[in-house]
This record gives structure tokens, C-alpha cells and sequence, in this order.
């Protein structure tokens, strides 16, 4: 008995893996087992308690598990190299943030991927920014005064980081571009001992986020004197932004943070606008927005180009930032 040419088509259609891949994914195929998403940090911090919301969520909405897999080390680039390397299909995705895309790139001597080429941005999930503040015991209320004061006591004007190369050491080093400041740099292992230290005033002042600065700030063992982004935080309205006291540029900088979904480079463009409709679906969620509020954080999403667009911008921004410090890569 011979095969027709007819039968073997008919036998082909009837397959489901005979289906062009990005046809599967227009049809809704995704996700048929459950997601791994990669967090680069470890497990109990604030970014991890962050993507944990956000996965639970995303996992009712898709109707699969969504799994945290906690890949630490090197500022975050070993979990987003790890995302980088995985197979395209959907099943491996990224917890990114500003330090993994635009700075890492920049203070690394190899960092193991190239984050405008080997990553497909989804969209942003939150946006941040570091909020400086100073120990109580020290003489300023305002950013002009904390100026003042550091050019009057230049041994004493120290600033507290979570590391070289930390978002919030860059930010003491862009202030210091701006104003002038003769800051002196002191870096931690974390944010956590950092903000211990400025607390007991053994450093003068420090830039976090500003759900870790609330609960400082209502003890009142530190004093904000502003929020390093274009506008204002829902979390401390109160405190202007570094343009209102007087030294704008820093927006333009790259002083706005965020956290965002990317995926492998090869990614089908069916794909990634199949996940980013879900993850925006669940990011403008009541729930999720409020749990997003309720963190310190504002919920920020935008199409997979313009991702692609900001992220290329925010790592040549950085990237000038880095140079101006002069910190050499490690």
C-alpha cells in the first residue's frame, strides 16, 4: 500500500508540531507546563518579595504555576546570563532591573551577555527611585543645605551604598556631578548595613528605596531630603524631587529605576506579545497595583519595542554616569 502525497499532508496538519511556532503562540498555546521566572537576587529581599507578587498573579492569569528561581551573584548578571542562555520559548523568563541592563554592562569587565542583543524586553512592571537621606544628627533639611554643609566638613560628608557599582552608589556619585559636593563614598555588602550605619550616624547619608525609608523615616533616626526621579512617590509625597530643590539634571541622567520582564533574544515575536498582554493584564489589576503601591514602588508598563527603545537608552545614560564616577570595571 503506498503513502499518498495527500495522506502525508493530511497526517501533517493533524500534528500540532507541525505548526509554525509563532502560529502556535497566536493561537494561545502558552503556557502549557509551568514558567520558570529568574529572579537575579536572593530570596527575602525586596526585589524577591516583588517577583514573588507579581509570579503568583501572572500564574492565576495563564492558568500554570509561575516559579521562582533564585539566581544570585555578580549584581544580578549570573540570572539574567542564565535567561539569556535559556531555550526561547517562553518557559524561561527574567526578572530584570536597571543595575542587569543599563549598569552592569558598564562596571563589569565581561559581563556574560550583551543586554541589547541577547534579551527580548517584555515590559516593565515597576518604576523607583532612590531617596537621599541623611542621619538626624546632621544640620540640613534641604539638598542646598546638605550641599552646604558637606563643602563646610568634607571629611565628614560620607555616603553609605550597597556596593560598588550599586544603583544608590551611582546616584551619590551623580549627585556630587551636580552639585558639587566633596562626598566621600563608604560601600557595604548590602543595603541593610548600610542604612544600619547611617542610622547610628556612623555615615552621614545614603540613597534606598523608599519602602526600606519609611519606617526609618517615621522613627525619626533620618530626615529625606529628596526623591532622585522626575516626579514625586505615592509612598512619600512630601519630598520633592532633586529638580524642585534646585538641581534639576538629574532625570535626565537616568535616575528613574525599575524592574521589567524580559525573555532569550529569539524569542518569537508572537510570544513575547502573547506574555507582555498577560503581564499587563496583571500589572493594571487592582490587586496587583495596590500590593505594588503598598511595596514603595509605581506600576510602569509599556509595548516590547519601546522596552527595547528605553532599555538601549537607560545603558548609554548609565553608562556616562559610570564613566563620570570613574569606576573602573571589575
Amino acid at each position: 500500500m503506498t503513502i499518498t502525497r495527500r495522506a502525508l499532508l493530511q497526517a501533517a496538519l493533524a500534528s500540532p508540531l507541525a505548526l509554525p511556532a509563532p502560529l502556535v503562540f497566536a493561537q494561545g498555546a502558552w503556557p502549557q507546563r509551568p514558567v520558570r521566572l529568574v529572579v537575579p537576587f536572593a530570596a527575602g529581599g525586596p526585589s524577591d518579595v516583588l517577583a514573588r507578587a507579581f509570579a503568583k498573579q501572572l500564574g492565576e492569569a495563564v492558568g500554570q504555576p509561575v516559579v521562582i528561581d533564585n539566581r544570585t551573584g555578580a549584581g544580578g548578571s549570573i540570572g539574567i546570563d542564565a535567561v539569556a542562555k535559556a531555550a526561547p520559548d517562553g518557559y524561561t523568563l527574567g526578572f530584570a532591573h536597571t543595575g542587569t541592563t543599563a549598569i552592569n554592562p558598564h562596571v563589569m569587565q565581561r559581563n556574560p551577555y550583551d543586554p541589547l542583543t541577547d534579551l527580548a524586553p517584555i515590559t516593565p512592571i515597576v518604576s523607583y527611585a532612590n531617596v537621599l537621606v541623611v542621619n538626624a544628627n546632621v544640620p540640613a533639611s534641604t539638598v542646598q543645605e546638605f550641599v552646604q554643609w558637606a563643602k563646610a566638613n568634607p571629611t565628614a560628608a560620607t555616603f553609605a551604598s550597597g556596593g560598588n557599582g550599586a544603583t544608590n552608589h551611582l546616584s551619590g556619585e551623580l549627585l556630587k556631578t551636580l552639585t558639587g559636593a566633596p562626598l566621600v563614598h563608604v560601600p557595604y555588602k548590602g543595603n541593610s548595613p548600610a542604612m544600619t550605619d547611617v542610622i547610628a550616624g556612623n555615615v552621614a547619608s545614603m540613597f534606598d528605596i523608599p519602602v526600606t525609608v519609611l519606617p526609618q523615616l517615621k522613627t525619626g533616626r533620618i530626615r529625606a531630603l529628596a526623591i532622585l526621579s522626575s516626579r514625586r512617590s505615592s509612598v512619600l509625597p512630601d519630598v520633592p524631587t532633586l529638580r524642585e530643590a534646585g538641581y534639576p539634571g538629574f532625570e535626565e541622567a537616568g535616575s528613574d529605576l525599575w524592574f521589567g520582564l524580559v525573555a532569550p533574544a529569539q524569542a518569537p515575536a508572537a510570544l513575547v506579545e502573547r506574555i507582555h498582554a498577560e503581564t499587563v493584564k496583571v500589572v493594571r489589576s487592582r490587586d496587583m497595583a495596590e500590593t505594588i503601591k503598598t511595596m514603595g514602588y509605581e506600576p510602569w508598563t509599556m509595548q516590547p519595542a519601546e522596552f527595547k527603545a528605553f532599555i538601549r537608552a537607560d545603558h548609554a545614560k548609565w553608562g556616562k554616569v559610570v564613566k563620570a564616577s570613574g569606576l573602573k570595571a571589575e
